[in-house]
């Protein structure tokens, strides 16, 4: 019981930050003096600290914060995406400690060169930063398996059936888990983004392809074996584009980032920047961006509609190249949600936010997918 106790006031900690003894004892419904043994506990370990908070207006003294200490506990999050790798030190509490980022070409994509690439700069990083870490998080944008760390596919990147967790954990020593960079995205959503406080959420994010992650009643969705929230794979327009994973018409083929090219009319293969500026260029114009942007935004509806029928959330957060649309289409967008699903009437409306996490959102999921591991232990 006493383990525990302690695992919950320090999750509680590591997720919700700096908080009183008292609020602690009133959070996990536990007496003062058992607060007080774990919080004295874990000070003389190092892995939290007290410290007065700064002066405010209330008179009478104040009640001293706990805080966790990032060194305390360290892991390793990598973000894989299809034109770069981004990875950090993220410590106790959700601080990123150090980070490090390459661009991907064709060439460098090849799982050896990602998974060697990995290893040798979490060296680097680490020793620069006096830091070892203890768990390994890694976010792909394919099929992946959570119990081994097993990537079925992830077609953007030219992989099939790699050992990803397996190779990865005997290069890094430590144990690794891989997932869904959408699953991950909903993970960190629900921790420290937009979901935060909401039992019921779906994050999609929009890349080359579309990816989503579900929370359920608190929890992240992970179906059979593991593999859950390919949305980007509802067909939407039967007879439509043809699609990699072998069907025509898949939503991601009408709102991924080929479609977005095409409806702002830029050159196919435009760069992700491009792509970027031009909608940051038409939303200048609310007149111009609903009509360049409508059937675009249709397809974007339709999809989300389903989505918000099928898993019945009550908040859907938009993430990565959605973003950048400009708020007036998103606003559209999210009044024709809450019109048209008939899930999202019953319920009185659902929300759909962009999200505020930006491009490490992927990154702390990854982080946050470590951390479930070790929390028990610190």
């Amino acid at each position: 019981m006493r383990r525990y106790n302690r695992s919950s006031l320090l999750r509680l900690l590591h997720v919700g930050g700096p908080c009183t003894r008292a609020a602690l004892a009133t959070e996990l419904g536990l007496n003062r003096s058992t607060i007080k043994t774990l919080v004295d506990g874990l000070a003389e370990t190092g892995v939290v600290e007290e410290r007065v908070p700064r002066p405010g207006r209330g008179a009478g003294r104040p009640s001293l914060l706990v805080l966790p200490q990032p060194q305390a506990a360290v892991v390793l999050a990598v973000d894989v995406q299809v034109e770069h790798v981004a990875l950090a030190l993220v410590g106790l509490g959700g601080q990123i400690l150090g980070r490090n980022r390459w661009n991907l070409h064709r060439r460098t994509r090849e799982p050896d060169e990602v998974i060697t690439h990995v290893i040798e700069s979490t060296a680097l990083l680490a020793a620069d930063l006096g830091l070892l870490p203890v768990a390994a998080g890694i976010s792909v944008p394919g099929v992946a398996r959570r119990s081994d760390g097993y990537v079925h596919e992830a077609p953007n990147l030219r992989w099939t059936n790699i050992a990803l967790g397996e190779r990865m954990a005997a290069g890094l020593g430590i144990p690794v888990t891989v997932g869904n960079d959408a699953e991950f995205g909903a993970l960190a959503e629900h921790l420290r983004g937009a979901a935060r406080g909401a039992a019921d959420a779906v994050f999609v994010s929009a890349d080359i392809g579309i990816g989503g992650g579900v929370i359920a009643q608190g929890s992240s969705l992970r179906g059979a074996g593991g593999y859950v929230g390919e949305i980007g794979h509802m067909v939407v327009r039967p007879g439509g584009r043809g699609c990699y994973c072998g069907n025509e018409g898949c939503w991601e083929t009408e709102v991924g980032e080929a479609a977005l090219g095409r409806a702002l009319a830029l050159p196919a293969d435009s760069p992700r920047g491009a792509v970027v500026a031009e909608l940051r260029r038409l939303g200048r114009d609310p007149e111009v961006t609903r009509e360049r942007l409508a059937e675009y935004a249709e397809w974007l509806t339709l999809g989300l509609v389903n989505v918000v029928n099928l898993l019945g959330p009550e908040l859907v957060v938009l993430g990565d190249l959605f973003t950048a649309l400009p708020p007036t289409v998103l606003h559209r967008v999210g009044e024709e949600v809450r019109a048209r699903s008939m899930v999202s009437r019953a319920m009185g409306g659902v929300r759909v936010e962009k999200s505020p996490l930006g491009a490490d959102v992927k990154l702390l999921g990854a982080a946050e997918a470590a951390f479930e591991g070790v929390l028990d232990t610190v």
